[in-house]
């Protein structure tokens, strides 16, 4: 459900370059060379590469909570909680049944991160016709593999929804089982895209300067789950359980984005109170590699304050798989974009 807060920020992007190209149909795929996404942003790039407008995505999740929610079965409750069914029928309708990684429907390069359960190992998978796995004269070639399913891979939060079995190979087969690419470190997948572009062994090999790459990077909103009364025996297995991925998951977000403006950097939120947003300030890197846009909103009473939310509890939208309050995380949403997409990052889209 937090996805809607991204979704909001990338459907007023794709109207203000509608708008400004005077092209209606204006989608983001005509914008970008290539659209990275983990978890539920694994299923909004793919929407991005076919060429699918963000309204119609916004529209999809707001009218379906609650059906992409439904509890699994008793026999199953065990396992995970929530019956994917309809998520998988609808996103395997939208982007194809039959669409492929390779499809000449994909409209710009797409790169999709999950784990790989099976090999215990992140997982990258892109269109990219010349990274080394995509070759068709492998016959397991990644580019053979349907590009619904790799969505819903990414996307298969442990507990949450079942995970994805992927099979390989033409005349050889074998299985592999996928799960949430949160798990592996890069739930928020800028700054392995940028590696990804520019590294050799991947095939892409772009120029890095800050001219010639722009990256934007958009979350789900930040929470940080304070407790200044917390007591040792209250951190009992089923705490640890819970608030384990929740805390890896926090910090590896926030490494990447240190990473990012490391690099290179323009916009973006103060990180924390010790280096604040980097903006100006000096890293390692004299030269920066690429210019990056940063968008989030902090989902405390503060940042919800800040961004002209104050009424809403956040309670009601800090949580991954609450359906009833989609329309307060769609304000959250509509306030960050008016905030953020403006004059400095649409300037960048006419060079």
């Amino acid at each position: 459900m937090r996805g809607l807060l991204a979704i909001e920020v990338l459907a007023r992007l794709e109207q203000c370059l509608a708008t400004a190209s005077g092209v209606r149909e204006t989608r983001l795929a005509d914008h970008f060379d290539l659209v990275a996404g983990t978890s539920a942003g694994a299923i909004v790039a793919g929407a991005i590469a076919l060429g699918i407008s963000m309204r119609e995505v916004r529209d999809f999740i707001t009218s379906n909570a609650a059906a992409m929610l439904r509890p699994a079965g008793w026999s199953r409750r065990l396992l995970y909680w929530y019956d994917k069914q309809f998520l998988s029928a609808h996103v395997k309708e939208w982007f194809g049944e039959d669409t492929t990684l390779g499809s000449d429907r994909l409209r710009t390069l797409v790169l999709l991160l999950m784990r790989n359960v099976s090999t215990d190992s992140p997982w990258l998978v892109s269109s990219n016709p010349r990274a080394p796995f995509n070759q068709r004269t492998q016959d397991d070639c990644n580019l053979d593999l349907k590009l619904w399913q790799l969505a819903l891979a990414s996307a298969a939060a442990p507990a949450y929804f079942e995970p994805e079995v992927v099979t390989f190979g033409r005349a050889r087969s074998y299985r592999s089982v996928y799960v949430d690419g949160a798990l592996t470190g890069f739930n928020n997948p800028a700054f392995k895209a940028f590696l990804y572009a520019t590294t050799e062994p991947y095939g892409l090999n772009w120029p890095a300067s800050e001219e010639k790459l722009l990256i934007l990077s958009v979350g789900t909103g930040l929470v940080r789950h304070r407790d200044p009364a917390l007591q040792p025996r209250r951190m009992y297995l089923w705490y640890t359980a819970r608030e384990t991925p929740r805390a890896l998951i926090y910090a590896a977000d926030r490494e990447q984005d240190l990473l990012c403006r490391t690099f290179g950097c323009l916009m973006g939120d103060a990180i924390d109170l010790e280096v604040g947003d980097l903006r100006t300030a000096r890293t390692a890197v004299a030269r920066k590699l690429f210019t990056y846009f940063r968008i989030n909103a902090p989902l405390s009473r503060e940042g919800l304050a800040a961004l002209g939310c104050v009424h809403i509890d956040p309670a009601h939208v800090e949580v991954f798989d609450q359906s009833r309050y989609v329309n307060e995380l769609r304000e959250v949403g509509e306030k960050l974009a008016e905030r953020t997409v403006g004059d400095e990052l649409l300037e960048w889209f006419k060079r």
